[in-house]
């Protein structure tokens, strides 16, 4: 189950939903930003990866 942390709420729920989803599916802690730009890093890169098949 995905968490994420009080002190990066209110950042978290400005991105689009269909973002937030794809995050919370990752069952992934979201303690401080950093947490949540390494997942966002994460989804680009798999994004870069699947336009280049």
């Amino acid at each position: 189950m995905s968490y994420v942390a009080p002190a990066i709420r209110e950042k978290f729920e400005t991105l689009p939903t269909d973002l937030k989803n794809s995050i919370l599916d990752r069952d992934v802690k979201l303690n401080n930003i950093y947490d949540l730009m390494h997942v966002l890093e994460q989804i680009v890169a798999e994004g870069e990866e699947d336009s280049k098949k």
